[in-house]
């Protein structure tokens, strides 16, 4: 006992970058839910709730509670950058295949994912650094 700590990963968060994205599609709120709520659903994930909002005169922010943790993200079509953030617990949902629908609805020209392990002594990691197209 004595106070050990045991590296142990309760989840997968992977924080994800956009760029070079098309600011239309990237500032339409109801195509980002529809292909948030279909990759979260693909990957066998529950859906808790969710919220979007829509900024005048540009930019979404949205965000998706689920049974395994959540989903958001936030848009800069000015930028034509996107962040994301698809946090999963447990080993019943991949969130790397949440991501590669998102980026194949959205095309970026150009992504960066950082995956942190969830849990006491995990560390993060540069996992995936693309070039889309």
């Amino acid at each position: 006992m004595g106070g050990e700590i045991r590296i142990v990963q309760l989840g997968k968060h992977l924080l994800v970058e956009l760029f070079g994205c098309k600011p239309e599609i990237i500032d339409n709120e109801k195509f980002l839910e529809k292909i948030l709520v279909e990759g979260l659903l693909e990957a066998g994930s529950k859906i808790l709730g969710k919220f979007f909002y829509k900024f005048q005169p540009q930019g979404v922010t949205g965000v998706i509670a689920i049974a395994e943790s959540h989903l958001t993200i936030h848009t800069w079509p000015e930028k034509g950058y996107a962040a994301l953030d698809i946090f999963t617990c447990g080993s019943r949902m991949d969130p790397w295949k949440v991501y590669k629908r998102i980026i194949g609805e959205i095309k970026p020209n150009a992504a960066k994912v950082l995956e942190l392990g969830r849990g006491p002594l995990t560390k993060p990691k540069i996992v995936e650094e693309i070039l889309v197209r």
